[in-house]
């Protein structure tokens, strides 16, 4: 009902990367592997630049950075109560029973978000239940596809990056076939080769994949949310009993 706030660090997206991560170096220990050996400056460059370079060349400008400021969500995932939201509705629908529409007029709308005031105030001025509908149906999906698109483009990086990443082994290969006469230099080009696969894969699959879709699960609760408001301010305009409205309502609760 009111502003969506990012005030909780999601600890299980940095337990996951800290269990993902670990995974795979311990493995590369208990391997016999050097954990050293996983470092490499030129296979993160090829790998980070070539992936950020290809989605920003596919990307809207407007959709790109919109992506930077909705990536903030999978650390500070934002928070929707919906029971508070019932009772709120609830709360209006008694005031609506007994004062009429004109009644909601008084109420503070400076906590609210941008969505909650236009719906209440859709209802305030009397519009039919379909106008109602109508509006408020075209902001959600109008939301939604725009939160969407800026998502995909996490999406993009973890298509990308595993093949900027085998561009990187090529690199690397083409640098040990060039020196294949002094052997001192064939270790850091099978290197490159090798870690920047690594990285490609690993950033597509431990960050790029996991932020899309994390940020999809929020975008359709941010929906969702928004979807039980109207379902209530129509039920208010549609003048139904406030005990008929909370139990249409709970049906939205998770």
């Amino acid at each position: 009902m009111y502003r969506v706030k990012s005030i909780r660090i999601d600890i299980l997206t940095l337990l996951g990367l800290v269990v993902g991560i670990s995974a795979i170096l311990y493995g590369q220990y208990l391997d016999g592997g050097h954990l050293s050996t996983l470092i490499n400056g030129p296979a993160g460059l090829i790998v980070m630049g070539g992936t950020i370079g290809a989605v920003m060349v596919q990307t809207p400008l407007q959709v790109f950075l919109r992506a930077l400021v909705l990536s903030r969500w999978v650390l500070l995932p934002p928070t929707f109560n919906i029971n508070d939201s019932i009772e709120t509705i609830i709360a209006w629908s008694k005031i609506a029973r007994r004062d009429g529409l004109l009644g909601l007029d008084n109420i503070d709308d400076e906590n609210m978000d941008d969505f909650t005031q236009k719906g209440l105030r859709l209802l305030v001025d009397g519009n039919e239940t379909s106008r109602i509908r109508e509006v408020l149906e075209l902001e959600i999906n109008s939301r939604e596809r725009i939160e969407l698109a800026s998502a995909r483009v996490f999406e993009s990086m973890g298509g990308y990056s595993p093949t900027i990443g085998i561009i990187g082994a090529v690199l690397g290969l083409i640098q040990v076939m060039g020196n294949l006469t002094e052997p001192d230099k064939l270790g850091d080009g099978i290197a490159v080769a090798f870690v920047a696969t690594i990285y490609g894969v690993g950033a597509a699959n431990l960050i790029f994949l996991p932020i899309a879709n994390k940020l999809k699960t929020y975008i359709h609760q941010h929906a969702h949310h928004h979807e039980l408001i109207m379902e209530g301010l129509s039920s208010i305009a549609e003048g139904e009993h406030p005990r008929v409205i909370e139990s249409k309502l709970l049906s939205y609760a998770y």
